[in-house]
């Protein structure tokens, strides 16, 4: 038994072991009256009783206000029965019980069910992961969702980044129903929506990003302290993207490259903005065909700009950005699978394998990610050779 807490810090405690009840009880601040006007009568009956077996002063405070309380009446308290409790509970319910009676309520000598003379049974060991889609820039959400020793979930939220790597880091501690809705609202996204994944293969890509951290880019600190929650997996877990590939295979033949290519061109994936200096080294040269003086067709300024494409689009795609690159395809697969695009993930793992084959130089899927990223650049050789340059917006990281 624990040692006498005032009410207020009894009810924390109760909704911390009450994790289905917590958004009823702290919002109350410990008001015996307001509890009352937010709980049902069985919630109010579950807390009450909690009190009364592991903090059975604060619980007879409760007990002997809601006594009083005409709500009391219909409410908890005739639900309640002590032959579960130990003594000092049953003495307070029996005396809470007592004051009704002397106040002309009927209260049973046996409540119909023993709601709270023991805690309710609790999820064990709850798991639950999420991956988004990645953005345009390559950067993607990931969600873990765990029990909580203190009641409740922890849920940790982490933007992953294969050139950047652990981005951000947050945890949250929350109740079961909050954590439920958030995920409802988090599948039902539009916009690069998050899809369920095996927890230790969202852990496995965690550990993956987090392997390659930039040493420019300090991990965060919270990642660093719950590291073995979000980055251990089990031996020989696989990423989500692993699994599409696992599941659905990873030819690479022309069609799928093609299909990847105009999903690209749609702007449905990528396009994915790299760092590389050669990158913008050939969107300045690009630029600058726009600005020449010579007299030439747009045609002809096009054809030159496309050869400057292909001249760079090997050496730009060379590793690590090829592999960024796979990765973010393969990755983008498991939740184009899961989304029930099937063709689409076949076309994403044929792109991821194409990178990985390094011949970056034939990979349609390369082309159309360049243009997509140097659109503004290759948009200005159609325009009129004399007019004033614009800034460049080519995206840097």
């Amino acid at each position: 038994m624990s040692t006498s807490v005032g009410l207020p810090e009894a009810l924390e405690r109760a909704a911390s072991a009450l994790p289905g009840d917590a958004d009823a009880i702290r919002p109350a601040n410990g008001d015996p009256a307001a509890l009352l006007r937010v709980l049902d009568a069985e919630a109010a009956a579950r807390v009450l009783g909690w009190l009364l077996a592991h903090e059975p002063e604060a619980g007879a405070e409760l007990a002997d206000t809601w006594a009083e309380d005409p709500e009391a009446a219909s409410g908890p308290l005739p639900l309640l029965r002590g032959d579960s409790l130990p003594k000092a509970g049953r003495k307070a319910l029996s005396r809470a019980r007592h004051r009704l009676r002397s106040r002309g309520v009927e209260v049973p000598d046996a409540a119909p069910a023993a709601l709270v003379a023991k805690l309710p049974p609790i999820e064990e060991d709850l798991q639950a992961a999420f991956v988004s889609a990645v953005d345009p820039r390559g950067t993607r959400l990931a969600y873990l969702v765990a029990s909580n020793p203190a009641g409740g979930v922890r849920l940790f939220e982490l933007v992953l980044d294969e050139e950047r790597g652990i981005v951000e880091f947050e945890v949250y501690a929350t109740g079961r129903s909050k954590a439920r809705q958030f995920l409802r609202d988090l599948r039902a996204r539009e916009r690069f929506p998050a899809v369920e994944a095996p927890a230790d293969a969202v852990r496995a890509l965690v550990k993956k990003i987090a392997e390659g951290q930039p040493t420019a880019r300090p991990l965060p600190r919270g990642f660093i302290e719950f590291r073995s929650h979000v980055a251990e997996p089990a031996a020989g877990a696989h990423t989500p993207g692993a699994l599409a590939r696992e599941a659905l295979g990873d030819g690479a033949d022309a069609a799928a490259l093609a299909r990847a290519a105009e999903m690209v061109q749609r702007h449905e994936i990528g396009p994915w903005p790299t760092g590389a200096p050669v990158l913008e080294k050939v969107a300045e040269r690009i630029a600058e065909l726009g600005k020449s003086q010579l007299v030439i067709s747009p045609a002809a300024r096009r054809e030159q700009g496309q050869s400057l494409l292909a001249e760079a689009q090997a050496e730009i795609f060379a590793e690590p950005v090829g592999g960024y690159t796979a990765q973010r395809f393969e990755e983008s697969a498991y939740v184009l699978w899961k989304t029930g695009r099937e063709p689409d993930a076949k076309a994403c793992l044929a792109a991821a394998q194409a990178f990985r084959s390094g011949a970056a130089g034939e990979n349609p899927v390369a082309r159309a990610l360049l243009e997509a990223v140097l659109a503004p650049v290759l948009a200005s050789l159609d325009e009129p050779a004399a007019r004033e340059a614009e800034p460049s917006l080519l995206v840097k990281p």
